[in-house]
């Protein structure tokens, strides 16, 4: 499995703005310098972020965007899916992303092999919140 760059980035402006601490509005500008992000590339990873519901955003003089929930209240792996649509292994494991279920996959002796390590990644990933990542709780 390979977290692609959109991914990275959409959890490190989560994580910066948990970090500000704060109920206002943080200009794009602000979390772009801080991160060292191209403002045109994070403009595209925000509104995924805002569209579903995980930032707010604000135009305008004292605009920006903050979390709309405690830092406690993110995972690492919601984050993640939601930029990357599937943390799965290999691609028959990849379900309800329009993938066609494998021809072997009632004959395939590797299967429980990746079902396991979807259930461990996914698990892991769940259960560490943008709280942890911050406060270094991170096993």
């Amino acid at each position: 499995m390979m977290i692609s760059t959109r991914g990275r980035y959409a959890l490190r402006v989560m994580i910066d703005l948990a970090q500000q601490h704060s109920n206002d509005f943080i200009p794009l500008r602000d979390i772009a310098d801080r991160q060292c992000i191209s403002e045109k590339y994070l403009e595209a990873v925000i509104k995924a972020l805002v569209s579903e519901g995980l930032l707010s955003g604000m135009r305008g003089k004292g605009g920006g965007y903050k979390l709309t929930k405690s830092p406690e209240e993110y995972t690492v792996g919601s984050i993640l899916r939601l930029t990357e649509g599937t943390l799965a292994p290999v691609s028959c494991l990849d379900c309800g992303t329009g993938s066609v279920e494998c021809e072997r996959s009632n004959e395939c002796i590797t299967l429980p092999l990746w079902k396991k390590l979807n259930v461990v990644v996914n698990g892991y990933l769940d259960s560490i919140t943008l709280a942890d990542v911050i406060d270094g709780k991170i096993e």
